[in-house]
């Protein structure tokens, strides 16, 4: 992963990332020449400069009258990091407090891309109830490996337990924390049913990924109760 990447996904701006990357590699530098070596004018590199010194990334001494810029080093950043989680962690409680008092029975949450499907399968954890399954085509190790052994991971941590009704001729490769049987006649889907809690989880993997969040108790006990026909009626899996 590129370092401007990583930076940007962590709240630096553009020019905050031009100024940290310049001040990293040349070491203590006058604010004119910052300027020019990250190519930004002058203006926008004293404003960087600001930012950053707030941040605690950048210090600065003065010889003579001049003022000479150096990062704080690299590790200050995760520093940095864990300060701004306390500080999540401090208004958490009113912010989750708000939240529940606002949420509305049947609420919808739209998602889109890798990262909202990430968000989906997060949200089943934090929910900690099993998850009921149908439609699986195993898209989820093959588009997203490394977050799908996370997530395996953290259902065995929770100790949630997934059932997984699938099409007769799928593999499936997570026998630990599933269960699986299958449904004869089935036909291939892009779309994936999850029933957990009070939720229903629809993911549909097209190119970009999208999935929808349902929460609503009444439709997730007539997802669960069809859940329940299928699998009774369903056939075991032979390993």
């Amino acid at each position: 992963m590129k370092v401007e990447t990583t930076l940007e996904k962590i709240g630096f701006s553009p020019n905050e990332i031009k100024v940290y990357l310049t001040l990293n590699k040349n070491g203590s530098t006058k604010a004119g020449k910052i300027s020019k070596l990250a190519k930004i004018d002058r203006s926008s590199a004293y404003n960087s400069l600001k930012s950053l010194q707030e941040k605690g990334l950048v210090s600065y001494v003065n010889i003579g009258k001049v003022k000479w810029f150096q990062v704080t080093g690299p590790r200050r950043i995760l520093d940095y990091l864990k300060e701004q989680e306390e500080d999540v962690k401090e208004i958490l409680p009113q912010l989750q407090e708000a939240h529940q008092s606002q949420k509305v029975e049947g609420q919808v949450r739209l998602f889109k891309g890798n990262k909202g499907v990430r968000t989906v399968f997060l949200d089943m954890i934090r929910t900690g109830e099993n998850n009921y399954v149908f439609g699986s085509e195993g898209q989820f190790s093959t588009r997203m490996p490394e977050f799908a052994l996370q997530f395996d991971r953290m259902k065995k941590e929770k100790k949630i337990h997934t059932k997984n009704l699938i099409r007769k001729d799928r593999k499936e490769l997570d026998m630990k924390t599933s269960e699986h049987k299958y449904a004869p006649g089935v036909a291939e889907s892009p779309a994936v049913t999850n029933i957990y809690g009070d939720k229903i989880a629809i993911i549909i993997w097209t190119d970009e990924p999208e999935a929808i969040i349902i929460e609503n108790a009444a439709a997730a006990k007539a997802y669960k109760s069809y859940f329940d026909f299928m699998w009774k009626y369903g056939k075991k899996k032979l390993r």
